[in-house]
């Protein structure tokens, strides 16, 4: 990363970033270019082991290019704002994001469907909605297991930001 002052290495912090992002984008090989699909998610750690869950229909691109290789990149992103120097009459943008690696499978075990759903769920803050359980076999889910991430921040709360005109997002 060449910007080593934004580059964020608390995992905490991380994880709050995360937290924040309603779209995960992934990365997945293609020839003879990556195939970039947004995605909702949901997110799920074990002893600071990442997982993050995503459903689609039980067929299309994605999933076709998955079963030749199931190596991704993903990225999120969240705290856009628009920073204008006026002084310099330059602009910049602050910003928190994530990327990332790891590999993605299927799960195919209905209950274990349905708990990946509903951590999906969760996300957005709608746990208790309860789902047509019936949809389930016509909806495929994917697991993303993390293997290694970074967190990068344009910090918009630097008091030397403030001074700024921001703009949000």
């Amino acid at each position: 990363m060449r910007r080593k002052d934004r580059e964020i290495h608390d995992f905490e912090e991380i994880i709050r970033i995360i937290e924040k992002c309603d779209v995960c984008r992934l990365a997945i090989h293609d020839d003879p270019y990556p195939y970039i699909v947004p995605l909702n998610f949901g997110v799920e750690i074990k002893n600071k082991q990442i997982t993050l869950y995503f459903h689609c229909a039980n067929e299309g691109t994605k999933l076709e290019l998955l079963k030749k290789n199931n190596k991704v990149t993903f990225e999120m992103d969240t705290d856009h704002r628009f920073i204008l120097y006026e002084d310099r009459m330059s602009c910049t943008m602050g910003y928190a994001s994530v990327i990332g690696h790891g590999f993605i499978d299927q799960i195919t075990d209905p209950h274990k469907k349905y708990e990946a759903l509903k951590i999906l769920m969760r996300h957005y803050h709608s746990e208790d909605f309860k789902f047509n359980e019936k949809m389930i076999p016509a909806t495929t889910v994917l697991r993303l297991t993390v293997l290694d991430l970074t967190g990068k921040r344009r910090n918009n709360d630097h008091p030397e930001e403030k001074k700024k005109k921001m703009l949000t997002f």
